[in-house]
């Protein structure tokens, strides 16, 4: 039911290569923060914060080169601000989760709200899926529920942490979805800037009341938290919002579930948790559902 049903603003997104490349590349650098934020000797929140704040000054001077692109209105920016909000509340879930389970656990359910949002992205089109996105939707449905039934074991040592990533997941679809309205008229580097500077104090406020570590115990202990900020932040953010303005939610959606499968072989390789071939095929079936997303079929 495409062609004539489908709505302008699908129309005019041409995703080329490059903007491919962005999407998937930032979801990569997304995946391994889990691990860096195992490795950091702050609190869990506490990295979340210098996760906002580390970055912040590259971004204000990289979004003072842009802002003769930019068309901010006041009701734009405090969307971004309250995008920044919910932005904080998944960080701060997450990393606590992400401190009470096994990577894939957290990971797969930290991003649980791409589900979420590809429902959404047909909903917000107006029309019925086509054949071939009924059969992304189903190889993603699919690859997830794989890796779930074997990466998620959850046992009364990590449901807390899992209902805390879940959590996480609900929360960053309501930062992604205002951060991509946002990227219509705004800079990609103007949008973060914004979102960093709504989020960092919220993060620090939380570390705080927690009662967390927030520096680094040794000079050796900045290296995960500086990797955090760099890898998830500057690469992942970066690309990940430089990508909104080029897919539908329904893509974008897809997209996120890769990360699971990413931060399943890490936990493999740096943790030693099991990645079966049960596993592998759950990865596949995600990577057959972004195929599909992709083709013009």
């Amino acid at each position: 039911m495409t062609g004539a049903t489908d709505s302008v603003a699908e129309k005019n997104l041409a995703p080329r290569l490059p903007h491919y490349a962005a999407l998937m590349g930032g979801n990569a650098a997304l995946a391994l923060g889990p691990w860096l934020v195992r490795l950091a000797d702050t609190g869990p929140v506490s990295a979340g914060f210098w996760r906002m704040l580390l970055p912040l000054p590259l971004f204000v001077l990289l979004a003072l080169r842009e802002r003769a692109a930019n068309a901010a209105t006041r009701r734009t920016v405090l969307l971004l601000l309250a995008a920044g909000a919910f932005f904080a509340a998944d960080l701060a879930s997450w990393h606590i989760g992400i401190e009470r389970t096994r990577l894939g656990n957290s990971t797969l359910f930290g991003n649980s709200g791409s589900i979420v949002l590809m429902v959404w992205g047909l909903i917000a089109l107006r029309r019925a899926p086509s054949r071939r996105e009924v059969l992304a939707l189903a190889a993603a449905f699919g690859g997830a529920a794989i890796l779930m039934g074997r990466s998620l074991e959850i046992s009364t040592a990590t449901l807390v942490g899992d209902l805390f990533c879940l959590l996480a997941g609900i929360f960053y679809v309501f930062y992604l979805l205002p951060a991509q309205s946002a990227r219509v008229s705004m800079g990609q580097w103007s949008v973060l800037t914004l979102v960093c500077a709504s989020a960092a104090p919220m993060l620090l406020a939380i570390a705080l009341a927690l009662g967390e570590p927030v520096l680094p115990g040794t000079a050796a202990g900045w290296v995960p938290v500086v990797g955090l900020a760099v890898s998830s932040q500057v690469i992942g953010q970066g690309l990940l919002v430089y990508s909104l303005k080029h897919f539908p939610p329904l893509i974008i959606g897809m997209a996120l579930l890769t990360q699971p499968a990413i931060a399943a072989a890490v936990g493999w390789m740096a943790f030693g948790e099991t990645l079966g071939l049960p596993d592998i095929a759950g990865m596949a079936l995600v990577s057959v559902a972004l195929v599909l997303a992709k083709s013009k079929g």
